[in-house]
């Protein structure tokens, strides 16, 4: 059976680079407050204008934009599974789910409970089993798997961006007033969850020796991502998890594309990683 895998923009892959991977992406709307519409293939305006004072805005796309791209699929392949970021950060997988219901079990769609790299690599997961010869079912486990036994951990210089986004919460209570002091974020039940307070210059250390802990000697595929058009960065990161205990077999690295970047702003940084073998 020919099976599609839909993503959205959310998951930090290029168009481009998705296509290389087997992977569809519905991109989400993206718009300069005051200005006009932005690609989500380039991150690079998105932190130009933010760093200038101005504020960027999501949207997910409406269900007409989901039912188009099924259809297309679908006259050449049998199924689609589409798997796109947590429904309870945004309404992309309800919008999704609306137009799913016009292929009937043609289509199926997945909320992975994740974004960003965490929602690239279920993606991902899904592909490969498919690949490997699995039917939907098998393929949506390989989602759930990747929930369940991934973890994401990533860290902002600064919570502006995501108290306009509404995305605060216990993250803004967690941190309080402490200088010096970066949060390590994660996904729990779906939200942006803060899981420790680190000193800045000791977040990256942190976040791998985190790792090192769950992980062990494991094979593992990870990925790093950096937020703010900055390829040197990313090269560094890189660098420091190769550095590391961690038995790294396979990964990427990732600029954050621009639709997280509205939310999270120039510098966030993020590892994550998930079992080779699962």
């Amino acid at each position: 059976m020919r099976v599609a895998v839909v993503t959205d923009s959310t998951c930090d892959l290029s168009t481009s680079a998705a296509r290389r991977l087997g992977l569809v992406i519905v991109p989400l709307r993206l718009s300069l407050v005051g200005g006009g519409a932005l690609s989500p293939d380039d991150p690079a305006p998105v932190y130009a204008y933010q760093r200038a004072g101005g504020r960027v805005t999501t949207a997910p796309p409406g269900p007409e934009a989901f039912a188009a791209r099924y259809a297309r699929l679908l006259r050449g392949c049998d199924a689609v599974l589409s798997v796109h970021l947590s429904g309870a950060l945004s309404q992309t997988v309800g919008q999704a789910r609306e137009a799913a219901a016009g292929f009937g079990e043609r289509v199926r769609v997945v909320d992975s409970g994740v974004a960003s790299v965490a929602l690239a690599e279920a993606a991902l997961r899904a592909r490969a089993a498919l690949d490997a010869g699995a039917d939907l079912d098998a393929a949506e486990a390989a989602v759930a798997r990747a929930r369940t036994h991934g973890l994401t951990q990533f860290t902002v210089p600064t919570l502006d961006y995501l108290r306009l986004g509404g995305r605060l919460g216990r993250v803004q209570r967690f941190v309080g007033n402490m200088l010096d002091v970066r949060p390590v974020l994660g996904f729990g039940e779906g939200r942006l969850r803060p899981l420790r307070r680190v000193r800045t210059d000791q977040a990256l250390a942190e976040m791998l020796l985190s790792l090192e802990d769950r992980y062990g000697s494991a094979p593992l595929h990870l990925t790093v991502a950096h937020a703010g058009a900055d390829p040197a960065a990313l090269l560094e990161l890189r660098a420091a998890a190769l550095r590391s205990r961690l038995r790294v077999v396979g990964g990427r690295a990732q600029l954050i594309g621009g639709v997280i970047g509205a939310h999270v702003g120039p510098g966030l940084y993020g590892l994550g990683a998930c079992p080779a073998d699962l």
